[in-house]
């Protein structure tokens, strides 16, 4: 998804720049058997490596003719289709030397669009060629999916042609996807900052401990949110996952950290009625009456949604039941307005 939003947003190159470039605004790109005649404005626009062959005094910048020597034709092709129209081609079969020359000219859109079709074709037989591809031209999620993909195969993919092929010809990769292999922390720290608080998060809402702790071992940031800042802590505590909350308040997560809303873990524990973790946070001195920006605090969310076992457990570590929220209203005036008569009893 992160591919596909970022080939939105690229500025779509303006075709009256071509209307105004003049002599000299051709290139004929030589690959193989293949001539493709293109723009100068397009190739410098969407790739950083002809912007700069044109920049300086080249052969190329003064002939107007380029000569490919490690793409094929069709490959080529396509990587210009892609340069004028920011849309990526369903080709699988052409995937691979498509990434390949996507990082070899920098454009990144594409190269991240073919990381996701190469990692959705991935197999036994082909798993060492990706690999070592993958290590190369420097695609930690590829990297990672591949890596993920032969343990998940009891490495399997050792015993294959291809795995002899690559300790042949590309014996320098195969020791770095060997490594990988045998040091689960270093495949994590080849991912992206924002790739690895996005694994943390989603192993907290899941529950997954014993990846949570690898995660935390590899240097993840615990406090890393979302576009909606909410943390793996709040993941953990509004789907009720004990354990996970625990290994991330050990791992050093701040136990009334904020969203965009301010709501704390507490919030969203108590808003799901999640007793166990709403225990947990507050023996971990979490606050029962923060408010958020609604002016509302874990007993008003316990209350509104008739969670009552979470309430009780708010009340007797001090929750403030005549609180009101940015409307007026008490923790007792929303569980009347939604009839919870445990609650109203509780509150009362």
């Amino acid at each position: 998804m992160a591919a596909v939003k970022e080939v939105q947003e690229t500025a779509v190159v303006k075709l009256g720049a071509l209307l105004d470039a003049g002599e000299g605004a051709f290139v004929t790109l030589v690959a193989g058997e293949t001539r493709l005649a293109t723009h100068r404005t397009v190739l410098a626009a969407r790739s950083p490596v002809f912007q700069a062959m044109f920049q300086h005094d080249t052969l190329e910048a003064s002939s107007g003719h380029v000569v490919i020597t490690d793409v094929e034709g069709p490959v080529m092709r396509e990587l210009l289709d892609y340069m004028y129209t920011l849309q990526a081609p369903q080709l699988p079969d052409m995937a691979l030397k498509l990434l390949t020359a996507a990082d070899k000219y920098g454009v990144s859109g594409l190269k991240a669009v073919c990381e996701e079709q190469v990692t959705a074709q991935l197999a036994v037989e082909n798993a060492a060629a990706t690999a070592v591809l993958a290590v190369r031209h420097s695609c930690p999620n590829l990297t990672a999916a591949t890596v993920a993909f032969i343990r998940a195969h009891n490495f399997q993919v050792m015993a294959t042609q291809g795995w002899a092929d690559a300790m042949r010809s590309q014996p320098e990769d195969l020791i770095e996807v060997s490594r990988l292999l045998a040091d689960p922390s270093a495949e994590t720290r080849s991912l992206s900052e924002e790739e690895r608080a996005r694994r943390l998060r989603q192993a907290a809402t899941v529950g997954a401990v014993e990846k949570l702790r690898a995660l935390l071992a590899a240097g993840v940031d615990v406090g890393a949110g979302d576009e909606e800042m909410l943390t793996s802590l709040h993941c953990a505590a509004k789907e009720g996952h004990v354990q996970a909350v625990r290994c991330l308040l050990d791992g050093g997560a701040q136990v009334d950290t904020r969203s965009n809303l301010q709501n704390t873990p507490l919030h969203l524990a108590a808003w799901k009625g999640r007793v166990a973790v709403v225990r947990v946070l507050l023996a971990s001195s979490a606050d029962p009456n923060a408010r958020n920006t609604f002016g509302k605090t874990p007993l008003h969310r316990a209350a509104l949604h008739g969670r009552a076992e979470a309430a009780a457990a708010l009340l007797d570590t001090g929750a403030d039941r005549s609180a009101r929220d940015s409307d007026g209203k008490s923790p007792l005036e929303l569980a009347r307005q939604n009839n919870h008569q445990e609650l109203i009893e509780m509150l009362t």
